[in-house]
């Protein structure tokens, strides 16, 4: 059962309650299963396909930016597997004991995104400056920070006036990557930088590409909860993961997977 939350940082404590009112399968072992939102739908299938697995357990994942699930963890929130979209936060967990022995299971990079329409005509990554309204990821979310990366390879590449020009149209900075996404799919951005996999997973956003040299390379890993009171049954959930079937559920959703 999937409780999905796509939250800014002042929800932090939002998603903690709502994971105590979610209502349990009867007589399941329920599993919790922390994972950055833009994991949304390849851990759908993850989830069902290893409840199908491993019959009696309930598989509940919250979705969330990577530094919101971060925060929560660092609080004491009750989970036992996390997943998150970028090494630093993970990195930060582990260094404080909260996780141990996390490991790389799949990759993304980014892409523009603009309306269907594409009222700016953004054909090309240099056409983004024609962009009135842009939206990318706040600084703190691993979006924003491989935002930030591209912008400063494409000031180097392409000059400050193209840099600077596109950071002067930024008019939201947003939490997580659905929620960037949110914003061309309802017209209040004409561009904005998501995953690759978030561009795929919407009919309503057409994908311009992102140069190779200036594009910023995402690693997704995923650890055990020291904490967590169903350590072997989380240690599954991470294998599953990396398993053949694990694999081909995130590739299927655009992830590049580590080979096993």
């Amino acid at each position: 059962m999937t409780h999905h939350l796509t939250a800014n940082i002042a929800w932090v404590g939002c998603a903690l309650a709502l994971m105590g009112c979610e209502r349990e399968v009867p007589g399941a072992v329920t599993l919790d299963v922390f994972a950055a939102s833009s994991l949304t739908e390849a851990f759908v299938e993850l989830e069902r396909g290893f409840e199908r697995a491993h019959g009696g357990v309930d598989v509940r994942v919250t979705h969330a930016g990577s530094q919101v699930l971060r925060m929560q963890i660092e609080q004491g929130a009750g989970v036992d597997v996390f997943a998150s979209a970028d090494e630093a936060h993970m990195d930060a967990l582990e260094r404080a004991g909260h996780v141990a022995g996390a490991r790389v299971f799949a990759r993304n990079e980014l892409v523009v995104i603009v309306p269907t329409s594409n009222p700016s005509r953004v054909e090309r990554f240099d056409d983004l400056v024609r962009a009135e309204r842009i939206v990318i990821g706040t600084e703190g979310v691993p979006l924003g920070r491989y935002t930030r990366e591209v912008f400063t390879r494409a000031e180097a590449s392409l000059g400050a006036a193209f840099a600077d020009g596109v950071r002067a149209r930024v008019v939201s900075e947003e939490s997580n990557a659905r929620l960037v996404r949110a914003k061309v799919e309802i017209g209040e951005a004409d561009a904005a930088l998501v995953y690759r996999t978030d561009a795929g997973a919407s009919g309503r956003v057409r994908s311009v590409e992102i140069p190779a040299e200036l594009n910023a390379r995402a690693r997704y890993p995923i650890g055990v909860l020291t904490r967590s009171t169903r350590e072997e049954l989380a240690r599954a959930f991470v294998e599953y993961t990396l398993s053949e079937e694990g694999r081909e559920a995130l590739s299927g959703r655009g992830f590049v997977v580590e080979a096993p």
